[in-house]
């Protein structure tokens, strides 16, 4: 699930992410697994996204917080008492958008859909397929379907954003 719009400039390509070069982005894709295992174990489901959600919120403030180091680095050294840089706020936004909708909603309705679509062929064919088939086969399908639909789904939500959100000129609303 890594973008352009993850990685960012070619310069912090280089900066090691702990929430996109390690092995903790595979938190991203909690609740694909959850979705996928929905109808062998439903409990399993909300705590898959609750995994999610926390990866997503700690990349988020973790992009944030990178970016308000960076304005310290690059302008004078702010008062204790000023506000966040906006650039910050607009970093932890952007980030928060996209893994939310990259990462979580489109990939966990389109496992759900997968896995649906896969049950209801299995319910429809004789007989004679085994029950295991018939039981773990769309759980196989569903699983087998997340590396399929990532990258789509990366630059789909790349280009809404592109057209939507980051059209917005934050610095010339504030000044």
């Amino acid at each position: 699930m890594v973008s352009d719009s993850e990685t960012g400039t070619a310069q912090e390509e280089t900066t090691y992410n702990v929430f996109r070069h390690s092995a903790l982005r595979y938190l991203g894709y909690a609740n694909e697994v959850g979705e996928s295992f929905r109808y062998q174990y439903p409990k399993l489901v909300g705590p898959s996204y609750i995994l999610a959600f926390g990866y997503v919120f700690a990349d988020a403030m973790n992009s944030g917080y990178v970016a308000y180091q960076k304005d310290n680095r690059t302008t004078e050294r702010m008062s204790p008492s000023a506000s966040v840089p906006l650039t910050s706020i607009v970093s932890t936004v952007d980030t928060l958008i996209w893994q939310t909708l990259a990462s979580v909603l489109i990939p966990g309705a389109t496992i759900n859909g997968i896995v649906r679509v896969a049950r209801f062929a299995v319910s429809r064919t004789p007989a004679a397929i085994p029950v295991t088939i018939s039981t773990w086969g769309p759980t196989a399908v569903g699983l087998g379907s997340i590396p399929v639909i990532i990258h789509p789904i990366d630059h789909g939500v790349d280009i809404f954003m592109d057209s939507t959100y980051r059209r917005i000129d934050f610095d010339g609303l504030y000044s």
